[in-house]
């Protein structure tokens, strides 16, 4: 049985073939020394995380008086992690990192998000709580508090949402009123409470760094309304005293999936207040925060298209080791292989088309993210970032909804995993913004306040695949298809462009699914012109079969979605809430 992780010749097919990630890509400039972590976090993600996933969604973090506690295997795994290194890869030399780029360093948490998401959770949380303190941080924080964690000593958070408040953090009443200052900054105590605290508390490393929005009263004791009054703060679980902040963890929300994460409530200054320290100025914490949310975004969207494909393979190699039925009009005779039914074909040809056209875009962004000194590539990149987070949350959804199917009634029992990488998926399309909120960002921070800037990027790299495509009899009618899509998707631009007030937005769910198709079919048609030289082999056939799948079966959906967000529709927008 397949064990899901990525494969070393889909690894070589995206970093190499495709992406060109033959470029130095380590600290000593080689090839081989990267190759070489990329098959170290192989090794350690299949030894030391594949074997307890299971064991931790059955056996759930548990809060007693001490704190919180999790599987040990959890803890010995991130353990394992912290001993190899693997924790500063993408770190600069200077803080002790090795070097790598985003590209290589999004293809090592891929193995890890296959094989145990809700223990690679912890990684992907910490890495991206290091990088914000190296950006933005004081000499002395990145030191305190950014350097244990590049090392695997500490853990790290984001602490965004209230109970109150949910996903509009504008609304955020967590208080952080001015305490003096020391060597590591702007002091402050802090009260509130925050929810849905990923990794908030548990018993794997001694301390726990939490980044904190919250709001600095003004002279008259009342917080500032609005998202421009937020800042970010440093507090961490343990005083670099040696004594507990006032942190603590009032609950555990107890999840459909992820269930290896501890998700907790936090209640900040129960007691004199928790102490933290200000990051930069004030009123720059939603600015600062961006940085490690757009990071845990395309990890978010990474994670969901790895259980895509784990949840694929997982399929396919059931499909291809189970006997079941026989061909329309065949009797007798010993039953075929699940695989040898049309219907189960196309199940995981789609699977295919969602998983690693995932896959795809977001090792994509990746390397957008490495380019970021490119003004262009930097534009593309915001654009894609609420696509990269949403469509492999949606579609790598559907991906495993479809690997269910393919096992049977076999396939809805905790005996097989595909069971629990439908329940780990269905939370990425909520982690790190719902899709609703994604699809506001895209339609109007990304296209429409930005006056198409990265959208006509966009439209001039697709009108180059194109216009390779064009000269291949196999995927010229493919570019022909694209190029009609992306003109169809700019007059719909142009039609919310004109529509009155806020009604832009009323379908602007329909408008992210649109847009996400026609980028994943422009990524699909990349790597056919790659799979296409070495067609005549069964990996490269694939590939051309999987995107000839996505432009017959997948991108006319497109026109549809679109024509209806041009009507300008208020099906539901203008329903009466009384009725529904």
């Amino acid at each position: 049985m397949d064990d899901g992780l990525l494969s070393s010749q889909d690894l070589e097919f995206l970093l190499h073939e495709w992406l060109g990630g033959s470029r130095p890509a380590s600290a000593d400039g080689s090839r081989e020394a990267t190759q070489a972590v990329l098959e170290l976090g192989e090794r350690v993600a299949r030894d030391w995380f594949l074997p307890h996933y299971k064991d931790a969604d059955r056996t759930e973090p548990s809060l007693d008086a001490a704190g919180v506690h999790v599987l040990p295997a959890v803890r010995d795994a991130l353990r394992q992690y912290a001993d190899v290194g693997l924790f500063s890869a993408g770190f600069d030399v200077g803080l002790g990192g090795m070097g790598l780029p985003y590209l290589v360093q999004s293809a090592l948490f891929a193995q890890f998000a296959a094989a145990n998401i809700a223990t690679a959770g912890y990684v992907m949380l910490t890495v991206a709580n290091a990088r914000l303190l190296a950006t933005f941080g004081s000499a002395e924080q990145v030191e305190a508090f950014a350097r244990p964690q590049i090392e695997g000593r500490w853990f790290g958070t984001m602490c965004l949402s209230e109970p109150q408040a949910g996903s509009s953090l504008a609304d955020i009443r967590t208080r952080a009123e001015a305490d003096g200052d020391d060597a590591l900054g702007a002091r402050y105590r802090l009260t509130g409470n925050k929810m849905w605290i990923s990794a908030g508390d548990h018993d794997v490393t001694p301390n726990i760094v939490h980044l904190v929005l919250a709001k600095v009263p003004g002279q008259d004791g009342v917080l500032v309304e609005g998202s421009g009054g937020i800042s970010l703060f440093i507090v961490p679980k343990i005083l670099p005293d040696g004594m507990r902040n006032d942190v603590t963890v009032a609950g555990l929300n107890h999840k459909m999936g992820y269930r290896g994460t501890a998700n907790t409530l936090l209640n900040f200054g129960e007691r004199d207040g928790a102490i933290g320290w200000r990051i930069g100025e004030l009123g720059q914490g939603l600015p600062q925060m961006f940085q490690m949310m757009n990071e845990a975004r395309i990890g978010v969207g990474l994670g969901a298209a790895m259980l895509a494909y784990r949840g694929y393979r997982t399929a396919l190699s059931y499909a291809r080791e189970r006997r079941q039925g026989r061909a329309p009009g065949v009797r007798g005779g010993a039953p075929q292989p699940l695989v040898e039914h049309a219907d189960v074909r196309r199940m995981l040809l789609e699977q295919k088309a969602y998983a690693e056209g995932a896959v795809a875009l977001c090792l994509y962004c990746a390397q957008l993210v490495d380019e970021v000194d490119n003004a262009d590539s930097h534009s593309l990149l915001a654009l894609l970032t609420p696509v990269a987070k949403t469509w492999p949350s949606e579609f790598g959804l559907a991906a495993n909804d479809g690997a269910i199917q393919v096992h049977g009634g076999y396939g809805y029992t905790r005996d097989y995993d595909v069971e629990q990488l439908y329940r780990d998926n269905r939370l990425n399309a909520i982690h790190e913004g719902t899709t609703g909120i994604q699809a506001l960002d895209l339609l109007g921070r990304k296209i429409l306040r930005d006056r198409g800037h990265g959208l006509a990027i966009a439209g001039t790299r697709i009108g180059r695949a194109c216009d390779r495509a064009t000269a291949s009899a196999e995927l010229a009618g493919f570019a022909q298809a694209l190029r009609a899509a992306w003109a169809q998707l700019q007059d719909t631009v142009r039609t919310l462009q004109a529509a009155p007030g806020a009604s832009a937005f009323d379908n602007a769910t329909l408008f992210l699914r649109a847009f996400g198709h026609v980028v994943v079919a422009w990524l699909w048609l990349e790597q056919a012109l790659v799979a296409e030289a070495r067609r005549g082999r069964p990996y490269y056939d694939g590939k051309l079969r999987a995107c000839r799948f996505f432009f017959e079966c997948e991108l006319p959906r497109v026109p549809q979605w679109l024509a209806f967000v041009s009507s300008g529709s208020d099906v539901w927008a203008g329903a009466d809430p009384e009725t529904l």
